[in-house]
Parts: structure tokens; sequence; C-alpha cells
């Protein structure tokens, strides 16, 4: 199948375009960033500011739409929200305008959205049938997928990925997790009571090559592990993968001095259910925390805590 993808350079994409060249899968991939032309086989690379992408767009079968500023580089000032939020709606709207503008449309557009559509949620499960929520994030998910559902009008078939926190090795939330815990400063975020709902990468990827492949999927897609945890238990399990204590945990009010408006991300939650993906007989490869971080970690813990271990062995 010939899948135009963009976003396929990050942490994300980059698994993505691995295991669909594995599947034997024709890949263009859209990009701004020059460097990403070199060193990965059977991917083509082609710019967002050229003219090429649009013929490509033309011979697609199908569409994979992960483009987005990431949300967690710092304070939301008004110019990052604005990236945030045009990095999103734009590249969306872009792609479904040029999809009109053919005459041979892909079979399916799959485009990434996230579970802060939903706002904060507190102890109430939320599944892919409640509405949005509130806040800029639910604000800009929902101008995000308003703008992806624009071409079931063409008669494209239309998958919404809300997803969670995505763990995985090099990169994703546990980049910024995992240092503070190797220094023995570790802790739950706030209360410790608000809900992660997170999955690892492999399920990730592993959701959107089911979404690929079975045309009966549409609609919104919680893609977020069966079983989310507390902030508490996540962090206490990533202690116990690392070897470390989970005992310091950071004050809500001095998250708020820090970054500002984009902290209620971190104070508050979601408990998301991915009823879609269960009732699509979706198989989780990491339906449990700790196996998840132990798999996110391994190269992670064999080159940071073996040197710890052998430091205990040589004082004992």
């Amino acid at each position: 199948m010939k899948v135009l993808i963009t976003g396929g350079t990050g942490f994300l994409g980059s698994r993505l375009c691995e295991r669909l060249v594995r599947a034997g899968h024709d890949l263009c991939v859209l990009t701004r960033n020059p460097l990403a032309r070199i060193g990965q086989a059977g991917v083509q690379f082609l710019s967002w500011d050229g003219q090429e992408w649009e013929h490509a767009l033309a011979e697609a079968q199908a569409v994979i739409n992960l483009a987005g500023e990431p949300i967690a580089e710092g304070r939301w000032t008004a110019a990052q929200k604005a990236r945030i939020r045009e990095s999103r709606v734009h590249a969306t709207r872009q792609l479904v305008g040029r999809m009109a503008s053919r005459l041979e449309k892909p079979a399916v557009l799959i485009n990434a959205s996230a579970i802060g559509y939903y706002g904060p949620c507190g102890e109430e499960e939320v599944t892919e049938a409640d509405p949005p929520g509130h806040g800029f994030l639910a604000e800009t998910c929902r101008a995000w997928e308003a703008e992806a559902q624009r071409a079931e009008d063409l008669g494209v078939r239309v998958v919404r990925l809300r997803l969670g926190v995505v763990l995985g090795p090099s990169g994703g939330a546990l980049a910024k997790m995992v240092p503070p815990f190797v220094l023995f400063l570790g802790g739950p975020i706030g209360s410790g009571r608000q809900w992660v709902s997170w999955i690892h990468r492999e399920d990730v990827v592993g959701m959107i090559e089911w979404a690929l492949s079975h045309p009966q999927v549409s609609g919104a897609v919680n893609v977020t592990a069966p079983h989310p945890v507390t902030m508490r238990e996540f962090c206490e399990t990533l202690g116990r993968v690392l070897g470390r204590p989970s005992w310091l945990p950071v004050p809500a009010w001095a998250l708020r001095l820090w970054l500002g408006e984009m902290a209620q991300v971190l104070v508050t939650g979601q408990r998301v259910i991915p009823h879609a993906a269960t009732r699509g007989q979706y198989a989780f490869i990491y339906p449990d925390l700790q196996a998840a971080l132990e798999a996110a970690l391994a190269s992670y813990s064999a080159r940071v805590l073996p040197d710890d271990s052998q430091a205990t062995q040589s004082r004992g």
C-alpha cells in the first residue's frame, strides 16, 4: 500500500515508518527537516514546502497525519499556543484541502488527536462516546478533529486517534520523567491522585496498523492501554523498574509557578478507556504498566543502572 505520512521523523513517526516498511508498504514522508531525507531505507522524504508531495498524495491509498508542535516544551505563551494549534489544525486543513482537489482520493485518513480532547475528568471514566471538555487542549483537539472529519464528505474513511501518554525508549514522556528518579529525586506530580492514561509506543504503532488494515474502524479511537493508573501508582511502578524510590512529590503550586497554564495538563488527568480498540479486538502488546515500563526502559537501564549495582557489590 502507498502511504503518505506527516510527522514521520519524530519519536512516534520514525518507529511507525520502520514497522510499515517492514510490512511491505511504500512510504512517502512529508517533512520540514532536510536532514530527515537521509538514513532511512525504504522511505521517500518530501518537503512540505514543495509541490512534489501533492503528486504523492494523488497516488496515496492511505494518509497518516501525525504532524504537530510538541505540547510539553515549556510555558504556553500566546505564541507557543498559536504554534501548537496551527501546526495541527492548519496542517490537517491543508491535507484535506489537497485531497478535495484531487480526482482520486485515499481510502483512509488516520489523523492524530489526543485525550486532551476530554479536558480534566477527575475520577470519571471516559470513552470515545464522551463529549469534548473545556480548556486550550480540548478546544485545540476539537478543531483538529473537525478538520480531519471534513474528509468524510469526500468519501474518505477517517480515524481520529486520541493519543494518551506515550511510553517508549529514547523519547516521549519518559525522557523527562526518568532523570529525577535516577538521581533519587523522583516522585508523583501534584496530589498523585490524578489519572494517567498511558500507552506503549509499540501499541500506538500497532493500533495504527490495525486501523489501516481494518476498513470497519472509523471515527474516534482512544489510543490508551486498557488499565489507566493514578500518578502515584505510575511513579511507584517507574521507581520499582528503575530500582529507585518514589518519595519526592512535585507540589502543584511549584509546577504552576514554573510552567504556568501548561501545568494543568500534569496536575489534572483523564481516566480514558479504549472501548473502540477492545470492541475491535485489538490485541495489546503491553496492557499492563510494569511490563510496558520494563520494555521502554530496557536500553536505558542497561546503560545506566548496572554501574550502580556494581558499585553496591564493591561496597559489600
